[in-house]
């Protein structure tokens, strides 16, 4: 093998075909709904990578369905400490007696506000890198396909779980996340539909929370 090729396959950028084969036999985080955890390749969230939420509106029901995983991920574990939940430029202020009735702790839990939008990739990036968040949830309207690869970069470098909200106008563009879904209000609570997935399949979840 040539010096050049083999430097190119070292490239984490590079996708290699036996990576999605791996990635079959990963363990995911449980979300804490089965209905929707059986569609999910491992049995969950992809860890260490990006899964993007696309909605229409804030308050489909994106925040309810991450909790139960953001409530594992900043608790301590057998295995590893409690980590760090980064929550970077919210369009919200969030509600503290909530995330603890979830199980949230508190005390792990970073509000970033940028002073500027263009500033809120490069936050989330540093967290995601750092290997100190378990998880950083990041609202930006600046996110394209080139920003998506660095923040999957950033995930697997920090080993951390990285969540971006997105427009559903966004569906139609290309995205490097792990896991692409979609919110929409259903006729009996919120429906799921996945996008994309890696290692899994396309699929509709109705009600994923009933």
């Amino acid at each position: 093998m040539s010096d050049a090729l083999e430097a190119l396959l070292k490239n984490p950028r590079i996708w290699r075909g036996q990576t999605q084969a791996e990635d079959l036999n990963w363990q995911g985080l449980a979300s804490g709904y089965p209905r929707l955890d059986q569609h999910l390749p491992g049995g969950g969230w992809p860890k260490h990578a990006l899964t993007e939420i696309l909605l229409d509106h804030y308050g489909t029901g994106e925040l309810q369905l991450l909790m139960p995983a953001l409530a594992s991920l900043s608790q301590p574990q057998e295995d590893r400490e409690a980590g760090w939940i980064a929550w970077i430029a919210p369009p919200f202020e969030p509600y503290p007696p909530a995330l603890m009735q979830w199980g949230v702790n508190l005390s792990r839990v970073l509000i970033v506000r940028p002073k500027k939008p263009q500033e809120s990739l490069w936050a989330a990036e540093q967290a995601l890198s750092s290997g100190n968040c378990a998880a950083v949830l990041l609202w930006s309207t600046r996110l394209d396909d080139a920003a998506s690869r660095r923040l999957q970069l950033a995930a697997e470098t920090g080993q951390s779980w990285a969540i971006a909200f997105r427009s559903l106008a966004a569906s139609s563009q290309p995205s490097a996340a792990a896991l692409r879904i979609r919110l929409e209000a259903g006729a009996t609570g919120t429906d799921i539909g996945i996008l994309k997935s890696r290692g899994g399949r396309p699929a509709v979840v109705r009600d994923y929370a009933g």
